[in-house]
C-alpha cells in the first residue's frame, strides 16, 4: 500500500482524517500490531474525536481479521488505555486520539504488555512496513470483541495514590476543553468533597471553544481569568484532548509550568517514601532538583520525551517523573503517565499545608523562565554546534544530554533541535529577569544570525 509515512512518529501515528489517516491504513496498523506482538487480545480505547467511532471499527476489524479478539474499552481517557492493559494483564493497548491536535488529526498511541509504549525504536517501524508491505487474508479465522468498563475500577486506581479523608472542601475550577476529561474526572471527584466548577465538559472532537492544548497560554486564558475573578475558587486545572497533560492555575489566576507541577508532586510523594529517586527532564527549572534534594529523594536528569523517561525510571525504581510538558509518570501507575493523579496528589498537598497554592510554589520557586522560544534555522546542527564554540570561547560549563545546555553565573539555557521541524527551541532560567533578558537576547541573537 502506498500511503503518507510521515504519520509515523517518534512515538505514535498521528495525522489528518482522512488524507494522510483513514479506514483503509486503520486496519492495516491493527493488523500490523498482532503479527509484531503475536498477541491474542488487544484492548481498544478511543477519545471523542468525529473520526474516532469511524478509526475504531477499521483497526478493530483488521485485528479480528488475523484471529486475534478486541476488548473494547469505548470512551476513555489515555491514561486510562495505560492503567487497563497494566491492571487487567492485556497483551496490548491501542488508544485512538489525536492529543492535543485539531480537530481534523486523529491517530493512535499503542503499547505492549505491562503498559510499555511502542515507539520508533519498538514495534512503529515494523508496522510500518507491514502496513506498506503486507496483505490481510480474506477469509482467515476471526477473532471475537467484547465490551469492557473501565471507569469505576480507574476512579478507584487514581483515588488510591491519596489519603481522601485529608481532602479539603476545595472549590476549584478544571477546563476539559470538551476533550475525554469531561467523561473520567466526574467519577473520580464525586468521591470527594470538591466542589468542580465544569468548564466545557461536554464531549465534542470538534473543539468549539478552544484548542485541547493547554500548554499553549492563550488556551487557558479563560479559566485563568475566571480563577483569579472568582475569589472562592482555591485552583484550576486543565487537561489536554487525551487527559493525560495537566497544567494547574494557582488562585491568582497564574499558569504554574509542569515543571513546578513537577516539584510539587515530587514534595508530597517524597514526604511519604523518604529516600526514592524521581526523574526530571532537563528543561525543568532549577527548583525541581532542589526540592528533591530538600525531601531526601535522589534527583536523576534526563533528556526530553516519555520514550526516554520511562525506561530510565524502570531502571532506576524511580516512584515519580516529570516534564516540563505536563507529562507526570507514576511508578504505581506502570510508569505511566496521568495528569488525574497528578492533580490529586497536589490536592492532598494543598489540603496537609492549610496555604494557597501560590505560596506552596513561591517556598521553591526563586527563578525566572524564558518559557520555550522556537528559531527557525537553515541547520540545526550547525547552530547547535556554533552555540557550544560560543560557550566554550566564554568559558562556560556545557553538557550535551540533550541538544547543549550552558552553565553561566547565574542562569542555565539550552538549546535541542525539533525531532520534526527545521526549529531549534531555546529555554533558559535565571536568577533575575534582567539576567533573563540579557542571556535570552543575547543566545537569539546568535542563533537567528
Amino acid at each position: 500500500m502506498t500511503f503518507d509515512e510521515s504519520i509515523f512518529k517518534a512515538y505514535d501515528i498521528r495525522g489528518t482524517y482522512p488524507e494522510q489517516l483513514n479506514e483503509h491504513i486503520a486496519r492495516f496498523v491493527g493488523a500490523g500490531l498482532v503479527d509484531y506482538l503475536g498477541c491474542k487480545e488487544v484492548y481498544i480505547g478511543r477519545d471523542m474525536r468525529l473520526s474516532s467511532e469511524a478509526i475504531f471499527d477499521a483497526i478493530a476489524d483488521g485485528i479480528l481479521s488475523v484471529g486475534a479478539d478486541v476488548v473494547d474499552l469505548g470512551l476513555i481517557s489515555t491514561d486510562g488505555l495505560y492503567f487497563a492493559v497494566g491492571k487487567y494483564g492485556a497483551e496490548a493497548g491501542i488508544m485512538i486520539t489525536a492529543s492535543h491536535n485539531p480537530a481534523d488529526y486523529n491517530g493512535f498511541k499503542m503499547c505492549k504488555a505491562g503498559a510499555v509504549p511502542l515507539s520508533g525504536t519498538d514495534g512503529l517501524p515494523e508496522i510500518k512496513d507491514f502496513v506498506r508491505e503486507s496483505e490481510i487474508p480474506a477469509n482467515g479465522e476471526r477473532g471475537s470483541i467484547r465490551r469492557r468498563n473501565i471507569d469505576e475500577d480507574y476512579a478507584e486506581h487514581c483515588l488510591s495514590f491519596i489519603d481522601a479523608g485529608v481532602i479539603k472542601p476545595f472549590h476549584i475550577a478544571i477546563d476539559a476543553g470538551n476533550g475525554i476529561a469531561g467523561k473520567t474526572i466526574p467519577p473520580v471527584f464525586e468521591r470527594l468533597p470538591v466542589e468542580v466548577e465544569r468548564m466545557y465538559f461536554t464531549l465534542d472532537g470538534s473543539f468549539p471553544n478552544h484548542p485541547a492544548s493547554p500548554i499553549e497560554p492563550e488556551n487557558t486564558k479563560e479559566l485563568r481569568e475566571k480563577v483569579a475573578s472568582d475569589q472562592t475558587l482555591d485552583m484550576g486545572a486543565a487537561f489536554d484532548g487525551d487527559a493525560d497533560r495537566m497544567f494547574l492555575v494557582d488562585e491568582k489566576g497564574r499558569l504554574l509550568g509542569g515543571d513546578m507541577v513537577t516539584a510539587l508532586v515530587a514534595k508530597k510523594l517524597l514526604a511519604k517514601h523518604a529516600g526514592e529517586s524521581v526523574v526530571y527532564n532537563l528543561i525543568c527549572s532549577k527548583a525541581v532538583p532542589e526540592t528533591i534534594e530538600n525531601m531526601g529523594g535522589k534527583p536523576i536528569r534526563t533528556r526530553v520525551g516519555h520514550a526516554i523517561i520511562k525506561p530510565i525510571m524502570k531502571r532506576e525504581n524511580a516512584i515519580f517523573g516529570g516534564e516540563h510538558s505536563g507529562h507526570f509518570y507514576f511508578r504505581e501507575n506502570w510508569f505511566a503517565d496521568s495528569g488525574l493523579i497528578a492533580l490529586l496528589v497536589c490536592l492532598e498537598l494543598l489540603s496537609e499545608a492549610d496555604r494557597p497554592l501560590s505560596e506552596l510554589v513561591a517556598e521553591i520557586d526563586h527563578y525566572y523562565r524564558s518559557g520555550e522560544i522556537n528559531s527557525k534555522v537553515n541547520d540545526r546542527n550547525a547552530t547547535i554546534e556554533k552555540m557550544r564554540e560560543y560557550a566554550t570561547d566564554k568559558g562556560y560549563r556545557v553538557d550535551d544530554l540533550d541538544g547543549v545546555t550552558i552553565y553561566g553565573d547565574g542562569w542555565w539555557a539550552n538549546l535541542r533541535p525539533s525531532n520534526t521541524e527545521p526549529l531549534i527551541r531555546l529555554n533558559a532560567e535565571a536568577d533575575s529577569p534582567e539576567l533573563l533578558d540579557k542571556v535570552t537576547n543575547e543566545i537569539l541573537g546568535l542563533v537567528r544570525n
